[in-house]
């Protein structure tokens, strides 16, 4: 039961009347019971919410950033008029709107009611609950009563990156037109003959075929095609810290309530920047699509201490589909990667060589105690690719002067930077390739330097 503001003000006009009645006390009895007189007659006569039949409809999927509508059809089999008010209840971060919708449903009908989501997080958004309040006829009391509509809805990470493909795509058409001697090398496909011209390589010529045509012919060669790329994702604590800006805007939180207290599942935003974990999806996918576009197989695999997500086997035109699905749900962990295990899940995977792109963070004291001991292992067997994203606002501190507290600023910077650089060098000394850019640089890097390896043949 509720009562609307309608009873309070009843309740306040007989207050005033009581202070001029006779006998007050005769008159606050007569006003109380008056108003639960009023209150069990609007009951009585209000439709009841408990026999309603809810279910939903709409779209289940829906990219970071984009709208998408859900339906909530309220059926009344009851034989009173149900006229109030409905709250669907969503997590903050499904960004729901409206909140609050009127209801009227007579008996025997039903109604369609649309529930607008903009998401600001990214995982699985699950509605809550479906509050229904039935006013009476009077207007001073309704019934109220929750119902169980479930839905889901999944937020998949929004590929902003998307719009660095054209370019790429168009390099990787160049590569597969080259002479074949700036592409002639190991690991490289014969493609087809044509007759010589000016400028090719005279180690490109085959002679069987010349003395066949009487003319001059060279072989050109095209990058490897149908290879293995894995994609790691280290989940783990340090994949939970925020860089750059974050490119849409966080959810509103209520006053004394923290967004992590509130929700602890999904991938959220803030001022403070996208959280590494978002930006390193985000070059994943590029690299996918820029992949699979090449000829080449990808499989995904999210690791912390134990396996998160695995995919494997896709076609190439479900394979980016898959791996934005799978992606979707996966939170970075508070807990420290086990980089012999997450070794130990590739190996056992990927039984022949591959591009193995591991996407983590160039923290030395983590990379000392973690990945660095058991990284021979990995590049014994497989090409190795470490792809990190880097602070942008260590650069910005490195480069204050002004005061002494920015001189010191500047200093911490400049000394993080050189452990990052010694880092990278050490990775590279064991084999590995390093890409290290800033959070809006990294997905084109990292598409540019699987570029570099397929055009060196090193796939």
């Amino acid at each position: 039961m509720a009562l609307t503001g309608r009873a309070g003000l009843i309740a306040a006009l007989g207050a005033i009347a009581v202070l001029f009645a006779p006998r007050p006390a005769y008159a606050v009895l007569g006003l109380l019971l008056l108003l639960a007189a009023l209150v069990v007659v609007d009951l009585s006569l209000a439709g009841s919410v408990r026999p309603l039949r809810l279910r939903r409809g709409g779209e289940r999927l829906v990219r970071l950033g984009e709208q998408v509508a859900v339906e909530l059809i309220v059926e009344n089999p009851g034989r009173r008029r149900v006229r109030g008010v409905l709250r669907d209840a969503w997590p903050p971060s499904a960004g729901a709107s409206p909140r609050v919708q009127r209801l009227d449903v007579p008996a025997g009908e039903r109604r369609r009611l649309v529930t607008t989501l903009v998401p600001t997080r990214r995982g699985d958004r699950e509605a809550v609950t479906v509050a229904v309040r039935s006013l009476g006829p009077l207007g001073i009391a309704a019934r109220q009563g929750s119902h169980h509509a479930p839905w889901t809805v999944r937020v998949l990470p929004p590929f902003l990156s998307r719009k660095h493909l054209p370019a790429k795509l168009s390099r990787l058409r160049e590569l597969e037109g080259r002479h074949p001697a700036l592409v002639r090398g190991q690991g490289t496909e014969f493609d087809s003959l044509r007759e010589y011209v000016v400028g090719d390589d005279v180690r490109s010529i085959d002679w069987r075929a010349t003395a066949r045509r009487a003319d001059v012919v060279v072989r050109t060669w095209r990058p490897e095609r149908d290879r293995r790329v894995l994609i790691v994702l280290d989940t783990g604590r340090t994949a939970a810290g925020r860089v750059g800006t974050a490119p849409f805007p966080a959810a509103p939180t209520p006053a004394g309530t923290s967004g992590a207290a509130r929700e602890p599942g999904g991938s959220g935003t803030s001022a403070a920047g996208w959280p590494r974990l978002d930006w390193s999806m985000d070059a994943a996918l590029l690299l996918a699509a820029l992949a699979t576009r090449a000829g080449d197989r990808v499989d995904f695999l999210a690791h912390d201490r134990t396996v998160r997500a695995w995919t494997s086997g896709a076609s190439r035109t479900d394979s980016l589909a898959a791996l934005v699905n799978v992606m979707a749900p996966i939170d970075a962990e508070l807990v420290e990667s086990d980089s012999a295990a997450m070794v130990a899940a590739v190996l056992a995977r990927a039984k022949r060589r591959c591009l193995v792109v591991l996407l983590t963070d160039l923290n030395p004291a983590a990379m000392d105690e973690g990945l660095l001991p058991v990284l021979p292992q990995l590049a014994a067997r497989h090409l190795v690719l470490v792809a990190a994203v880097a602070d942008p606002r260590v650069a910005e501190m490195a480069a204050g002067r002004g005061t002494a507290e920015l001189v010191y600023d500047a200093a911490a910077a400049e000394h993080l930077r050189g452990q990052r650089a010694r880092l990278t060098a050490r990775l590279r000394r064991h084999g590995c390739e390093v890409v290290d850019a800033a959070p809006d640089d990294l997905a084109p890097a990292l598409a540019d330097a699987y570029l570099s390896l397929k055009a060196a043949g090193r796939l």
